[in-house]
C-alpha cells in the first residue's frame, strides 16, 4: 500500500511539472503554430528558418492565460495518472498471486531458469496486460485532457470543467467519444512495450560481457535506450491518437484548417504519410 502511495505522489508530481511542456508538445501536434520562424544557424553555421522552441511557445500561452493558463488540463491528467498508477498495479498483483498459488500447489518443480527469454515473453506480456488494462480505463481522462487544451486555438470553453466536459462528450458522441484515438495508443503502447523489452533482452544476452563489474548499470542504461529507441519508432501511434481524440469534436483544434477531418485512424495515418511523402518530394 505504500509502495502505490509512492508511485501515485511520484507520478502526480512529475505530472504537474511536466504539464506546460505536455501542454505545448499538443498544441504544435494538432498545427498550431502562432509564432513566426526566426532565422538561426543549423551545426554547419548556415543560415536557415527555425521554428520558436517549446519554452518560446510556453511564453506566448502565458501572455494571454497567464501562468495558470499553463496548466489546463490538469486535472483529467491528474485523474488518468493516479486511476492507472492503480489499475497497473492492481492487475500486476494479481498475477503475483497467481504466482503464489501455482507454487504452493502439488507438483510445484518450478522450470525457474528454463529459458531466460521465456521468462522476459511472460514478464512482457503481463507488463502489456496491466499497460493496457489502464490505458482502456483512463483514456476518457485522456480525451478530456486533449480537448481542454486544443480549445485554446479557437478560445473555445466547451471543455473547461471534468464534469461539465464528461457531460458535453456523452451528449454529443455518445460512450464512444470517450475512446476517440485508443486503438492506435493502445498499438502504440504494445509494440514501444515488446521493442523495448526483446531489444534489451538481446543488447544484454549477446552484446554486455557477464563478467563486467559494472553488468547491472549496464544493462539499466541499456534498458533506457532501448525504451527510447521504441518510443521514438512508435511515436506515429501517439501522433494519430492524438489527432483522432479532437478530430471532429466541435472544436477549432479538430477542424480545418488545422486539421482536416478524418474518417478513421487509418485515414489519419494514411494522409500524414502522404503529407511526408510530400515534404520530402519538395
Amino acid at each position: 500500500m505504500a509502495d502505490a502511495a509512492s508511485q501515485v505522489l511520484l507520478g502526480s508530481g512529475l505530472t504537474i511539472l511536466s504539464q506546460p511542456l505536455m501542454y505545448v508538445k499538443v498544441l504544435i501536434q494538432v498545427g498550431y503554430e502562432p509564432l513566426p520562424p526566426t532565422i538561426g544557424r543549423n551545426i554547419f553555421g548556415r543560415q536557415v528558418c527555425q521554428l520558436p522552441g517549446l519554452f518560446c511557445y510556453a511564453q506566448h500561452i502565458a501572455s494571454i492565460d497567464g501562468k495558470r493558463g499553463l496548466f489546463t488540463g490538469l486535472t483529467p491528467r491528474l485523474c488518468s495518472g493516479v486511476l492507472g498508477t492503480v489499475v497497473h498495479g492492481k492487475v500486476l498483483q494479481h498475477y503475483q498471486e497467481c504466482d503464489k498459488v501455482e507454487e504452493l500447489g502439488p507438483g510445484n518443480v518450478q522450470k525457474e531458469v528454463s529459458c531466460s527469454f521465456d521468462r522476459v515473453i511472460k514478464e512482457t506480456t503481463r507488463e502489456m496486460m496491466a499497460r493496457s488494462a489502464a490505458t482502456l480505463i483512463t483514456h476518457p481522462f485522456h480525451v478530456i485532457t486533449l480537448r481542454s487544451m486544443v480549445q485554446f486555438i479557437g478560445r473555445e470553453s466547451k471543455y473547461c470543467g471534468l464534469c461539465d466536459s464528461i457531460v458535453t462528450i456523452y451528449r454529443e458522441e455518445g460512450i464512444l467519444g470517450f475512446f476517440a484515438g485508443l486503438i492506435p495508443r493502445l498499438l502504440g503502447d504494445i509494440i514501444s512495450l515488446w521493442l523495448c523489452n526483446s531489444l534489451a533482452y538481446l543488447v544484454n544476452t549477446y552484446a554486455l560481457d557477464s563478467g563486467v563489474s559494472t553488468m547491472n548499470e549496464m544493462k539499466s542504461y541499456s534498458q533506457a535506450v532501448t525504451g527510447f529507441f521504441a518510443s521514438m519508432l512508435t511515436y506515429p501511434f501517439v501522433l494519430v491518437s492524438n489527432l483522432m481524440a479532437v478530430n471532429n469534436c466541435g472544436l477549432a483544434g479538430g477542424s480545418p484548417p488545422y486539421s482536416p477531418i478524418y474518417t478513421s485512424w487509418l485515414d489519419c495515418w494514411c494522409l500524414l504519410q502522404k503529407e511526408e511523402c510530400h515534404f520530402a518530394v519538395n
